[in-house]
């Protein structure tokens, strides 16, 4: 495969990355020779005095290959290519020509290691590129020396937060670290990165840091570097609870190199991203990310019709989230609400995060202002005949929504479709009321919109297939992971989540302390814990669903099963959470919760205030079963088509935890025997709600897996 264009002007030579067949650029091991090949005619050339490295893609390198990466599956197989990816990049590190890298769009990865080889980097001023070392996301390491020089580059603390956290670093703010060397415009990146190159030729190359004074100062002491390492690892243990291994080996890559020497660091590195590679944990994050790679494209796209104009009922807190991610792909947006004050506060609160993307240089201030412009506030419905789609985020009732249903097909085209932002209420209930059933959907967003990447999307026996294609193709360009599920009380996501709040107060029922159940839930994976999530979700609307048509399903299905009843009485004595500052937990003034205080007078809701003694391993089992369980009741309905849907649904949903790559990975990797066991034990001493689903009882017969 061809992978490089290479072009000569005045003795300076350009390489162009492009790889043939490819949308983007992507760092495998045939890409290795041909990089070597390449280095090694151009330092033996001797008309050449500088070299441009550029690409022709809309980016600049996407990052290491994953198909190959994930195919393997033993020991140093990883470790030799890796081992000839350090060779090539010491080579370059070290060219007595100076590379100028030359970068527009994403530069994450391995790609972003190459240019930390180079003797300069440029890149272009656009909103579109960034920089990010997104390894540990997928359970990996920075395998390209990144480990090592990234933290001399631009600070010790600087560079263990970018390799922690894998955020994108926008090109103003990585030129104040340091990252990039000079700004320009997109047009002039190519004729500016030769000017650079030519300048530098011949001369001695120097590569000064540009870290800051107290940075040096800091990272030159062994007591003080020693303290900013324990204190990242000490948080990283708080936020991993040891489940992800490759946040800590990243630390001791860096440690290495730090106490050690660079060269040692760079065999650490080698090594640990070896072990990493084989790891379980990282093959789920990777089987997770092909699976939300694969949500990016549209099975029924043929089917969709363009959406030229949302039209948003009620600017709430979901309302306003849902137009604010819309605009940002330059979807106009008719926003209504019966309440100007309102419209006016989503308005305020949609600016405050486009100013702040201008602040970040980000977003320029017109481009802010047309996405602005795209917004239309409205009190009533005189310009929904423009509407394509009709979403509607107002109160969970089923009167309202039938309202809702009439005034907006009154409104609209004939072809206009309605989608409901419900979370619980049955989509075939909220179509009895429509003219047009076929082209009701359910398009149930997660809070807060902008950032939870999930979207719901549900369907009757009667939505058309027309309809679901065009609310599949209006989510992926709202840049959300689309899962379709079918109808039912709390379709897939609250289905599941139910039975795991609904078992968390039991816990509290039986003496289980408050604080016990959320850091054992924490420990298992979760982001939050069960009781934390109910104060902020509210404690109202936890009791709306603990009432309502879910738990009368669970109950007509197991006439046994037991449903926490303390929720509804909290919720009628006036509780709400979070929202007003009576909940689980105790808040201050500002509504954030007070660290470590128990609401104790809750207790009393739950059997009185003695507590009694739990163990982590009952408390996580039954937490981690009942949901998992309830996951495989859904597949065994045809509520999920497929496993894959139910594990992108419970970790980007409900934040199931992601090591474990979902429900249905997960009962992969114990076997379906074990885990009917399990449920079989939990439901002699607790009662039929453990009752594993027909599915995983056929599955542990017959030996089967989920996944092939």
């Amino acid at each position: 495969m061809n992978y490089f264009e290479l072009e000569y002007e005045n003795n300076i030579a350009i390489l162009w990355l492009n790889q043939a067949d490819s949308a983007v650029n992507t760092l495998s091991p045939a890409i290795f020779d041909a990089c070597e090949q390449v280095f090694e005619e151009l330092e033996n050339n001797e008309q050449v005095t500088a070299i441009v490295l550029i690409s022709r893609k809309k980016d600049f390198v996407a990052g290491a290959d994953l198909e190959a990466l994930y195919a393997i599956n033993e020991l140093h197989v990883w470790e030799k290519e890796a081992r000839r990816a350090h060779t090539l990049l010491k080579k370059m590190e070290k060219s007595k020509k100076p590379i100028v890298c030359a970068m527009h769009g994403a530069t994450v990865g391995g790609g972003l290691e190459i240019a930390l080889a180079c003797q300069y980097r440029i890149a272009t001023d656009s909103p579109r590129t960034f920089f990010s070392l997104p390894e540990v996301k997928l359970g990996l390491l920075p395998g390209g020396g990144g480990t090592q020089r990234l933290p001399h580059l631009i600070g010790l603390t600087s560079a263990l937060d970018m390799m922690l956290t894998g955020r994108n670093i926008y090109v103003h703010k990585a030129k104040k670290l340091g990252l990039v060397d000079k700004i320009v415009h997109q047009h002039s990146l190519l004729r500016v990165a030769k000017q650079q190159a030519k300048a530098m030729a011949g001369k001695k190359i120097v590569r000064p840091t540009k870290r800051k004074f107290s940075d040096k100062l800091v990272e030159s002491n062994l007591f003080t570097r020693k303290m900013v390492l324990n204190k990242a690892y000490a948080e990283i243990v708080k936020k991993t609870h040891g489940n992800y291994p490759a946040p800590f080996k990243i630390i001791d890559c860096v440690r290495m190199g730090s106490s050690y020497g660079r060269d040692i660091g760079f065999e650490a590195e080698m090594q640990k991203l070896d072990e990493l590679v084989v790891h379980p944990v990282t093959k789920r994050l990777i089987e997770l990310f092909f699976a939300m790679n694969a949500k990016k494209k549209n099975a029924l796209e043929g089917l969709a019709k363009p959406i030229k104009k949302i039209a948003m009922v009620g600017a709430g807190f979901m309302g306003e989230g849902i137009a604010q991610v819309s605009i940002n792909k330059a979807i106009p947006v008719l926003l209504k609400d019966i309440n100007n004050v309102q419209l006016q506060q989503a308005q305020q609160n949609i600016w405050k995060q486009l100013n702040k993307k201008i602040r970040q240089k980000a977003l320029s201030p017109a481009q802010a202002e047309k996405q602005m412009n795209l917004l239309n506030p409205q009190l009533q419905y005189t310009q929904f005949s423009q509407a394509d789609i009709v979403i509607e985020a107002v109160f969970e009732d089923i009167d309202i929504k039938h309202q809702i249903v009439a005034q907006c097909e009154a409104a609209t085209p004939s072809h206009c479709i309605f989608a409901s932002n419900t979370s619980a209420l049955p989509i075939s209930k909220i179509a009895e009321k429509s003219s047009r059933p076929s082209q009701v959907i359910g398009m149930h967003y997660f809070s807060p919109v902008p950032k939870m990447p999930l979207l719901e999307i549900v369907t009757t026996p009667q939505t058309a297939d027309w309809v679901v294609a065009t609310a599949v193709s209006l989510g992926i360009k709202q840049g959300k992971t689309c899962i379709v599920v079918k109808d039912g009380p709390g379709f897939y996501t609250t289905r599941i989540l139910a039975p795991l709040l609904n078992e968390a107060l039991l816990l509290l029922e039986e003496g289980a302390a408050i604080k016990q159940v959320d850091k054992v839930a924490q420990q298992l994976g979760f982001p939050v814990g069960p009781i934390t999530l109910i104060d902020e979700v509210g404690i109202d609307v936890g009791a709306h669903i603990m009432q309502g048509e879910l738990m009368r399903f669970f109950q007509v299905r197991n006439p046994d099963m037991k449903i926490c009843k303390a929720l509804g009485e909290m919720a009628a004595a006036g509780y709400k959470g979070r929202k007003n500052k009576q909940g689980f937990y105790r808040y201050n003034k500002q509504g954030k919760k007070q660290k470590g205080k128990v609401n104790n007078a809750v207790y009393d809701y739950f059997g009185g205030q003695e507590r009694l003694p739990f163990t982590s391993k009952e408390i996580r089992q039954r937490l981690q079963l009942i949901m998992t369980n309830e996951a495989a009741y859904c597949l065994q309905e045809g509520i999920i088509e497929h496993p894959s849907d139910g594990d992108i649904g419970a970790i980007l949903g409900l934040g199931y935890p992601p090591f474990t790559g979902g429900p249905f990975r997960y009962l992969d990797s114990i076997g379906c025997a074990k885990a009917t066991k399990r449920l079989n034990d939990l439901s002699a001493t607790h009662g039929p709600r453990f009752a594993p689903a027909n599915i995983l009882v056929r599955y542990a017969e017959e030996g089967k897996r989920f996944y092939l």
